[in-house]
């Protein structure tokens, strides 16, 4: 019943080693299905050699385990979370890969140096603010979400297809779970270039304000150039 979205997440899961953007058993990938209400992710804590598209665990948008033997990812309250309140996507990837993390731990935003930067993100990578004590203590993957949502007001999702929480690591996201990681390998590429920037020029402006324009618009909505019509 759930073949496809147990497919599209497997992929994406067992895509972010092979990025290089996972160690050990960090990090989880989920795909919706919304007419269905549900979303399938990655099993908690199961190295990535041993996923198959069967041990995907299928969750509902309350929560709760509708197919699986298994337990989700200690991360699925923030999957769930984002996927209720970004209607428009189609999956969410969570890595923890170095260079990003690195900005996420220092709780900085990754400025918009360049054009690569800007053919992804309509403005910098935002980071979220710190998580409280309560927050912490309480049903904290759930209110990480929140902290994202918080960070989004007057955002568009699909502008700004991830985030950096603040002392943790990326979220991505996009229009399918593919499209997600490919934005959460862009993320760590991005990160890396602008550590190398902030090295070479310390005191580096954002990009011009025309040249993001350009770069991100040919991409996405209704005036995009680039590509092949879907």
């Amino acid at each position: 019943m759930y073949t496809e979205i147990r497919r599209e997440a497997y992929e994406a899961n067992i895509a972010l080693p092979r990025h290089g953007l996972i160690n050990l058993t960090f990090g989880n990938a989920s795909a919706v299905d919304r007419d269905k209400g549900v979303f399938a992710i990655k099993p908690s804590g199961v190295d990535y050699d041993e996923l198959s598209p069967e041990n995907m665990v299928i969750v509902d948008f309350d929560g709760e385990i509708v197919e699986g033997n298994m337990r989700p990812s200690s991360d699925t309250p923030t999957h769930r979370c984002l996927l209720m309140a970004f209607e428009g996507i189609g999956g969410v990837v969570h890595t923890h890969s170095t260079k990003a993390t690195a900005f996420a731990q220092a709780g900085r935003a990754i400025p918009n140096f360049g054009t690569t930067h800007a053919d992804y993100f309509y403005g910098e990578i935002p980071v979220t603010r710190k998580m409280t004590p309560e927050e912490i203590a309480s049903a904290y993957e759930w209110e990480t979400g929140n902290v994202i949502l918080e960070r989004f007001k007057g955002l568009n999702p699909l502008d700004f297809p991830g985030v950096l929480v603040n002392r943790h690591a990326p979220f991505t996201w996009g229009k399918s779970v593919a499209k997600a990681v490919e934005v959460a390998v862009a993320v760590e590429c991005i990160a890396e270039m602008a550590l190398m920037s902030i090295q070479i020029n310390p005191g580096l402006q954002a990009i011009e304000q025309e040249l993001l324009d350009k770069h991100f618009l040919r991409k996405h909505g209704a005036t995009a150039y680039y590509g092949q019509p879907e």
